[in-house]
């Protein structure tokens, strides 16, 4: 099992940044990517941006490349989401996860944390 734990989340103005961060434990050698999700009010759950774990090369969506870096913290088993240039639209619930070794998918979730950008 793996247990993932995210913070950094918050009010911030448009045009501001945050950072999240989303610290891992458990069977924190199993990990093959971790990656952020969000999902915003009356929407579905939408891919933000992922990392290998390994080799630390990004993987981006279609929303954010250009304003969202990732990174991670082997050592600490930890990855951070640096956001930048905010804007209203960015608000939800951002959700940390990972996919395992042998696993398809992201089969580990957080909690959430929200992020509100205000106008």
């Amino acid at each position: 099992q793996v247990q993932l734990v995210e913070s950094g989340g918050g009010l911030v103005q448009a045009g501001g940044s945050l950072r999240l961060s989303c610290a891992a434990s458990g069977r924190t050698f199993s990990i093959v990517r971790m990656g952020w999700f969000r999902q915003a009010p009356g929407k579905e759950r939408e891919f933000v941006i992922g990392i290998s774990w390994n080799t630390g090369s990004p993987i981006y969506g279609d929303s954010v490349k250009g304003r969202f870096t990732i990174s991670r913290d082997n050592a600490k088993n930890t990855m951070f989401l640096q956001m930048n240039s905010l804007k209203p639209e960015d608000t939800a619930v951002y959700y940390c996860a990972m996919q395992p070794v042998g696993s398809l998918k992201y089969d580990y979730w957080g909690q959430g944390t929200q992020v509100t950008v205000s106008s």
